[in-house]
């Protein structure tokens, strides 16, 4: 915990507040500001610092809120001069522990830099909250501060992964770990309005997580969430179910399973991953033949590297709040945070809730209550 009182620090030049709702986005007219959670993550603040530089240099229309300690974020903006003239420093009482229950921060933690950064969101001076900070607290504050969007029952983790065919999203992928079918009709909707606007894809193909691609097979909740999907507004999206090995394969763009699987299914992709390159090191240098193979392929394994590199896929979303918040990994580097804040950037300018509130009134009665 530091101490401080919380408020607003200006560094560099002011920004303007949210307007008023309009006909037309309101980031055609304003520039997209980005509050950070200046102390949440492992290395925190000058890794998260040093990330927003990186991101405020590819997005020359955006600011960032810095919120935290005022004291440890001032001299590292000493060396990012980009970043300090678009940003502003928001002064924070506390910060959210890794470890820390939920429930303790959500009472005893209101002035921490991972509540106001949200809270910024809620009263309309930032459009995105990004924080690497403690997941649960995060959602716990998001979801008490921000609320579900109108018609959405629950809100969901999604994550973009690495495939054979190219990226996709994953959701749910710990927020819910029961769900009901309604529930996974209303994460296909979420994932096919981020799928459109994050990762590019005009006309997505939904599919459902489940042990086999016959109809009967599955629990009952998912069997009834497929009829739904198959007869509602999403039918031509929807594609039916996909099986593990057809996630890797990349035979959808939109994946959609309960939390407790879906975070199940990423925890093994990331260990299978980590066990390959283990298995690959372990070869090329048990002998002078593989150390010879191993640099002769070093620009292939550069590419592969690249290909697979997790930092490039960090930013888990949470879909269905009204206000864009998005959860970095708490162990990633400056790159990683840095990427991060690209997608909340990309959920702003492409307005994704708009696109979820749309989809939501098209289903109307055709989603369970």
């Amino acid at each position: 915990m530091f101490a401080g009182r919380a408020g607003i620090i200006v560094v560099g030049t002011s920004s303007t507040t949210r307007p008023p709702p309009a006909t037309e986005p309101f980031f055609m007219n304003r520039q997209p500001t980005i509050a950070v959670d200046a102390m949440g993550g492992d290395r925190a603040p000058e890794l998260v610092i040093r990330g927003a530089a990186l991101a405020c240099a590819r997005h020359p229309d955006a600011r960032m809120h810095l919120v935290g300690d005022p004291d440890r974020i001032k001299p590292l903006l000493d060396r990012q001069k980009t970043l300090r003239s678009r940003c502003d420093v928001v002064a924070a009482g506390a910060s959210v522990e890794p470890g820390e229950r939920p429930s303790l921060a959500l009472r005893n933690k209101t002035d921490s830099s991972m509540a106001l950064a949200i809270g910024a969101v809620k009263d309309g001076t930032a459009d995105a909250a990004v924080s690497a900070g403690n997941t649960g607290a995060l959602m716990a504050f998001a979801v008490k501060l921000l609320e579900c969007l109108p018609g959405i029952h629950r809100p969901a983790i999604a994550a973009t992964i690495p495939t054979r065919r190219s990226e996709i999203v994953l959701l749910d992928m710990g927020a819910n770990a029961e769900c009901e079918d309604s529930h996974l009709v209303q994460f296909a909707v979420m994932g096919t309005a981020f799928a459109r606007v994050v990762l590019g894809r005009t006309d997505p193909e939904v599919r459902l997580l489940n042990i086999g691609q016959e109809r009967g097979k599955g629990r009952a909740v998912i069997r009834q969430a497929d009829a739904h999907l198959r007869n509602g507004p999403l039918s031509e999206n929807y594609q039916g179910y996909i099986e593990g090995d057809g996630v890797a394969a990349g035979e959808a763009d939109v994946v959609v399973t309960d939390g407790f699987t879906g975070n199940v299914m990423l925890k093994t992709a990331e260990g299978t991953a980590k066990l390959c390159s283990h298995y690959l090191r372990t070869a090329l240098r048990s002998s002078l033949g593989g150390l010879m193979a191993g640099i002769l392929a070093r620009p292939t394994f550069q590419t592969l590297r690249e290909k697979l590199d997790p930092r490039k896929h960090n930013g888990a979303i949470l879909l269905g709040l009204n206000g864009v918040t998005v959860k970095s990994h708490g162990g990633t580097d400056a790159l990683g945070f840095a990427h991060s804040i690209d997608v909340a950037y990309d959920m702003v300018r492409g307005d994704v809730n708009q696109h979820i509130l749309a989809a939501i009134k098209e289903i109307g009665e055709a989603a369970p209550a």
